[in-house]
C-alpha cells in the first residue's frame, strides 16, 4: 500500500515515513501542500498522512482540492495529523473530507493502527489479521503464514502479499502493483514487479503447498479467492 506523508516539519515527516516503511508500506514524503498536491495528482496513493498547519497551501485546502478532483478515482484515504485539538478543528477537518484525525504529539503505534484501519476500509479484511484461504497475514505483528507455516518474507514481499490479500480474485496489472506497492523512486522500466512476484510465489509454495498467484496473460496477476 502506498502512503504520502505531508508535513513541513522535516524531522517529523521523515520519522513517520521511516516507521511506515519498516511496516512494509511504500512511502513518499512532501514538505508543503503544493508539493503534496503535485504528487497526489500524479501518483495513486492509498493514504495521505496530512498535516494541517503548513505555509502556503495548508492541509485543509489541500484536503478540499483532493476531494474535489474528479481524476482521483479511487480517492485516497486522508488521515490528518495536527496539533490543533479543539472540537471545532476536528469537525472542520472531517467535514472537508478527512477520514480520521490524530492529534500531535502522538505515539507511533497509534498512528500505525489508524493507518491499518483506514487501509482496510472497503476491503474484505475486518481486523489486523487478514485471511484468504490458507493464507494468514497479521499486519500488527508483521507476520505471514500459510497453512500454519511462517513465511520468511522481505518487507517488499510482505507488502506485495498484503496487497494481493486485500484484493482477492482481482486481476492486478504490473502498473497497478508498481503504483501501490513501490514508491516514487521505483523504475517503471525494470522487471522488479515480475521478479518480486516470482520470489513470493516460491516462498508461498516452499512447504509443498499448491502454487498461488496466477499469471493472467496480457493483464497481470491474481490471487484466487478460496
Amino acid at each position: 500500500m502506498r502512503v504520502l506523508v505531508v508535513d513541513d516539519e522535516v524531522d517529523l515527516a521523515e520519522a513517520v515515513a521511516r516507521g511506515l516503511r519498516r511496516e512494509g508500506y511504500a512511502v513518499d514524503v512532501a514538505f508543503d501542500g503544493a508539493e503534496a498536491l503535485d504528487k497526489a495528482t500524479v501518483n495513486a496513493y492509498d493514504l495521505l498522512c496530512l498535516d494541517i498547519t503548513m505555509p502556503g497551501l495548508d492541509g485543509r485546502e489541500l484536503c478540499r482540492r483532493i476531494r474535489q478532483d474528479p481524476t482521483l478515482d479511487p480517492q485516497p484515504r486522508i488521515l490528518m495529523l495536527t496539533a490543533r485539538d479543539s472540537l471545532e478543528d476536528r469537525v472542520a477537518g472531517l467535514d472537508l473530507g478527512a477520514d480520521d484525525y490524530l492529534v500531535k504529539p502522538f505515539a507511533f503505534p497509534e498512528l500505525s493502527a489508524r493507518v491499518r484501519t483506514l487501509l482496510r476500509r472497503d476491503t474484505p479484511a475486518t481486523s489486523a489479521v487478514i485471511r484468504v484461504g490458507d493464507l494468514e497475514l497479521d499486519e500488527a505483528k508483521h507476520l505471514a503464514s500459510r497453512s500454519g507455516r511462517t513465511l520468511d518474507l522481505t518487507a517488499k514481499e510482505f507488502s506485495l502479499l498484503r496487497y494481493f490479500m486485500l484484493h482477492p480474485g482481482e486481476v492486478l496489472s504490473q502498473e497497478t502493483l508498481l503504483e501501490h506497492v513501490w514508491d516514487e523512486h521505483a523504475d517503471p522500466f525494470t522487471n522488479t514487479v515480475r521478479v518480486t512476484v516470482g520470489t513470493l510465489r516460491k516462498k508461498l509454495s516452499a512447504g509443498g503447498e499448491p502454487p498461488l498467484i496466477e499469471t493472467v496473460i496480457g493483464r497481470g496477476y491474481r490471487l484466487p479467492e478460496p
